[in-house]
């Protein structure tokens, strides 16, 4: 399980003063996807038009180039503007399979100061229903400390 203490603190020591949305959210996914080993892929997709995300920084093999707000998991955070906790991809009605060996997903919307929704961070796991609501809590929090000021 990650150590979500430690995590937020090496996040907010390598981030003090970053701007730049990009760079912050390549730093994220490095250390989220280091943190622990469910995550199989972590990374981003970015808010590039309306309704269009496309793939940001990231850790892990191939990720799909663009989900719009209507497909996916991805999609449906985007969308909705809520967590995606997903225990079993194969339930999720109209999952994007990037990868198949993609058993569990979360994925959370964040947004910036002025409440423009940035993108989202998607993190897959070969492992199924490997997530929890304190995965989701966590990870939701140190988005917005992160985010918040951009």
């Amino acid at each position: 399980m990650t150590d979500y203490d430690a995590l937020a603190a090496r996040i907010r020591a390598l981030t003090e003063g970053e701007t730049d949305e990009v760079a912050l959210m390549a730093t994220l996914a490095c250390e989220i996807h280091q943190s622990d080993d469910r995550f199989d892929w972590t990374g981003f997709y970015r808010v590039v038009a309306p309704e269009l995300l496309k793939i940001g920084p990231y850790q892990g093999g191939h990720g799909c180039l663009v989900i719009p707000f209507s497909r996916g998991v991805c999609g449906a955070a985007a969308r909705t503007g809520q967590v995606q906790l997903v225990p079993d991809v194969d339930a999720f009605p109209g999952h994007i399979a990037c990868a198949s060996s993609t058993r569990s997903e979360i994925v959370l919307p964040f947004w910036g100061k002025d409440g423009r929704l940035i993108g989202v961070l998607d993190i897959d796991s070969d492992q199924p229903d490997a997530f929890t609501d304190e995965d989701a809590a966590r990870l939701a929090a140190i988005l917005e400390e992160v985010f918040a000021h951009v």
